[in-house]
């Protein structure tokens, strides 16, 4: 039997008009409805929390949010009143994470999509738009041949530099064994080595005129499980052309068959915390 399709489905459902399914709908997330498994990204470790990688150990949890701030009150999501959201601590080039960890059932074409918006901590009565260093997110995937991390960032600032650009990146710190047995290994795929520009990387998001003010943004990234490779991705009116774009590569690990998961982050330029808000999530599939 075919899967079901879903365009009367979204056109039905207030809250999925304004996405795009592929044909069957893996999970749709909305975050008034609570944390729906979205979980803090720790890091692997053998005996001793002392073993996990430092970045790693850094991440804290990601929290439900009002988005409330001290001058409007209660801002609210996009359509309700909780949105997800990941904070750094206010070091600069620190980051934070939040991952949902799910298997796929077959090897086909996927499609995310959400309306994210960020901010840093609005502590000083100004603009702030050069805080926030990158938002982003990422895949970890594996068939029966290989491991693929597709990662996708906006580059916001770097070092108090503006400069606006989505990148990706397809190499990796060396993988190191932990502990004394050895059964697990790390690296920090999320370092700030290797990024790439993605081609025709530019593109200004709104960023509203106050520390305070947040505009809800539209993001989808379309990849292929079959043939572990980028489709593209689209942020609000703007569609990115992934000839060349690759992803992180490495042989298949155990005990990690039809991994799915998905991840977003987000780090600070200064010391301020940096805020990533995701209204919601949605994940489809031709499965």
């Amino acid at each position: 039997m075919s899967p079901p399709h879903t365009a009367h489905t979204a056109h039905a459902d207030p809250r999925l008009s304004r996405y795009d399914p592929l044909p069957r709908i893996i999970y749709f997330d909305d975050f008034d409805q609570g944390m729906n498994g979205w979980t803090c990204l720790v890091g692997n470790y053998e005996d001793s929390l002392a073993t996990m990688t430092r970045s790693y150990a850094r991440h804290t949890q990601p929290m439900l949010s009002q988005i409330t701030h001290w001058d409007s009150g209660t801002h609210g999501s996009f359509d309700g009143t909780y949105a997800l959201k990941i904070a750094t601590r206010p070091v600069a080039g620190e980051r934070n994470t939040a991952i949902k960890r799910v298997t796929f059932r077959r090897a086909a074409r996927i499609r995310m999509e959400t309306y994210f918006a960020f901010k840093p901590e609005a502590s000083e009565l100004k603009l702030s738009d050069l805080d926030v260093r990158t938002v982003g997110l990422l895949f970890d995937l594996q068939d029966g041949q290989q491991r693929v991390m597709p990662h996708l960032r906006y580059l916001n600032t770097l070092n108090g530099q503006r400069m606006h650009r989505w990148q990706f990146k397809q190499h990796t710190t060396p993988f190191r064994a932990i502990g004394a047995r050895s059964e697990t290994v790390t690296h920090d795929h999320l370092g700030p080595q290797d990024w790439e520009d993605v081609p025709g990387a530019a593109q200004d998001l709104c960023y509203n005129e106050i520390p305070t003010k947040i505009n809800w943004h539209y993001l989808r990234f379309d990849f292929d499980l079959e043939r572990m490779c980028w489709l593209g991705f689209q942020c609000n009116d703007q569609v990115f052309d992934c000839a060349g774009v690759d992803s992180i590569r490495m042989p298949a690990m155990p005990n990690l068959s039809c991994m799915l998961n998905l991840a977003f982050y987000c780090e600070a330029d200064t010391a301020k915390r940096s805020f990533f808000y995701l209204d919601s999530v949605l994940l489809s599939g031709e499965f």
